[in-house]
């Protein structure tokens, strides 16, 4: 069975310990970008939510994964608040696949 983790700072993740989810604390960007890499080997995660602030400071890796269909990273807004970088990789995800944008 598929886990979906969280991944993110710990003040921004810790809640979703409540609803069952894997929860994965990093207090730096490298920590997170180990955990990023780690969760997306192991098999076992299917969906990892990714908060906005360090997907800003790890591009390269979330674009490793980007085509992927396991695991899934998808973008979250952390303890400051939303960036706009989920909502446009939203946008562009359905964009490409209905061919306009209907958001």
């Amino acid at each position: 069975m598929y886990k979906i983790a969280v991944l993110g700072d710990r003040e921004s993740v810790l809640g979703f310990k409540t609803l069952g989810l894997d929860v994965h604390p990093a207090e730096t960007a490298e920590e997170a970008r180990k955990l990023l890499h780690r969760l997306a080997r192991d098999g076992e995660t299917a969906i990892i939510y990714l908060t906005e602030q360090f997907a800003e400071q790890m591009q390269d890796e979330v674009k490793k994964y980007k085509d992927s269909v396991v695991p899934a990273i998808i973008l979250i807004p952390g303890k400051s608040g939303s960036l706009g970088i989920g909502m446009k990789n939203i946008t562009n995800s359905v964009e490409r696949a209905v061919g306009a944008d209907i958001l």
